[in-house]
């Protein structure tokens, strides 16, 4: 078995932090030049080069993975902007608190990353941009309410600086909620929300990573994939809403999509007012076989806009009739006023109501995906189904931790 680490966040965040999540990416005041800093500038992420050894691999074993605590593997890919291309030789730097919450030391440490504690490492991405760290699970600070997390700081090979994304969070941490409420996360490079798994003792963490997403400065590329115009952004978490169910296990209710089956797939198929009844029909039959197939680990949702309050009725009646003439089994039907309602929160996908339809897909709450306009056919069939297949990973089917949603 390999060494367990301990992730130190920076003093300066204890003592420059005042909002929540903070600590490893409080903006740095910026000096006056042409040239800003991308991500706006950092309060210890330059700490990252001191001890960074000369050769970095893509799997990192932690100072703190051999002392007491839950023993952790967080593991995932790094994407380009798009993200979809694998990202190569990113370096990811690493630190956190000990099980109890204190960045530590330890004799020899340098004394310039004291702050950081001894709980600190790096990673460098493999060619297909994948990496994995194995430490133990960080503690809260003690008599705070701030969660237990992690800092990473990201140094991309063709920019000029190092930036912070978002902390890692763990979805189990009964701080967490009340935490986010009063400071939302920024996604940088996307979400930072954990959704924990188990292994034989062991605690899995899947945390993929998109490079300049919500970054600050961040130099424009061109993507092999364009971003639809439609919709959150991969890397984002999926929000929750309250559509109403006209077909499916959940008929006659506000059930959240997200909140009662987010783990494993999940589809959102938003029909826009331009969808036909018989591209509808043919993206059903598709989507309901898709399900199907994959044994209770997708959950698939059409969501269409009734227009006002007194067409809801009849939309409820065709889904109704719909769903039982096509025999859907596994896709459920639901309705909403409009995309921007706010009763629902609907309005929360960002979803433009001039699109045919827009997709989302999501693993464990987090969009891995989105298209606009698709047309049914061999074609995007293929590419939804080729693309499950793809991230379902080597842990898809773990048992989750029990928490609040």
């Amino acid at each position: 078995m390999k060494d367990r680490p301990k992730f130190l966040v920076s003093c300066y965040c204890l003592f420059f932090s005042i909002l929540l999540f903070s600590c490893t990416g409080q903006p740095a005041q910026e000096t006056k030049s042409a040239q800003p800093p991308i991500g706006g500038g950092c309060d210890g992420c330059e700490l990252m080069y001191i001890g960074m050894p000369k050769q970095l691999n893509a799997v990192d074993t932690s100072a703190g993975w051999n002392s007491k605590g839950q023993a952790l593997l967080v593991t995932g890919t790094v994407y380009e902007k798009d993200g979809t291309t694998p990202a190569p030789n990113v370096i990811i730097y690493y630190w956190h608190t000990n099980d109890s919450g204190y960045y530590a030391s330890r004799p020899g440490l340098d004394p310039r990353v004291v702050h950081h504690g001894y709980i600190r490492g790096w990673v460098r991405t493999d060619s297909a941009g994948r990496y994995s760290i194995y430490t133990v699970r960080p503690g809260p600070y003690p008599g705070e309410q701030m969660p237990a997390h992690i800092h990473l700081s990201i140094k991309e090979p063709a920019l000029p600086n190092e930036y912070y994304v978002d902390d890692l969070h763990f979805d189990d941490d009964p701080l967490l909620i009340p935490a986010l409420k009063a400071h939302p996360q920024q996604n940088r490079g996307g979400s930072g929300i954990l959704r924990v798994l188990v292994q034989d003792g062991l605690q899995i963490a899947e945390h993929d990573i998109i490079l300049g997403l919500n970054i600050p400065h961040y130099p424009t590329r061109h993507n092999k994939t364009a971003l639809p115009g439609s919709g959150l952004k991969v890397g984002e978490d999926q929000p929750s809403f309250t559509p109403y169910h006209a077909y499916g296990p959940d008929k006659g209710s506000t059930a959240c999509p997200v909140c009662k089956y987010g783990r494993h797939y999940g589809i959102l198929y938003f029909a826009g007012k331009l969808t036909t009844a018989q591209s509808m029909e043919q993206w059903l039959l598709f989507l309901d076989s898709l399900a199907l197939q994959w044994q209770g680990k997708l959950k698939v949702y059409l969501i269409a806009a009734t227009g006002n309050a007194q067409s809801k009725q009849d939309h409820i009646s065709t889904m109704q009739e719909m769903g039982q003439r096509l025999g859907l089994r596994s896709v459920a039907l639901t309705v909403v006023p409009s995309f921007d309602d706010l009763d629902s929160e609907v309005y929360l996908n960002r979803i433009s109501p001039e699109a045919e339809n827009t997709f989302v897909v999501f693993r464990n709450r987090r969009i891995i995906q989105t298209w606009a306009n698709l047309k049914p056919g061999e074609e995007a069939f293929t590419a939804i189904g080729q693309l499950l297949q793809q991230r379902a990973g080597n842990f898809f089917g773990l048992p989750g931790l029990p928490h609040d949603e």
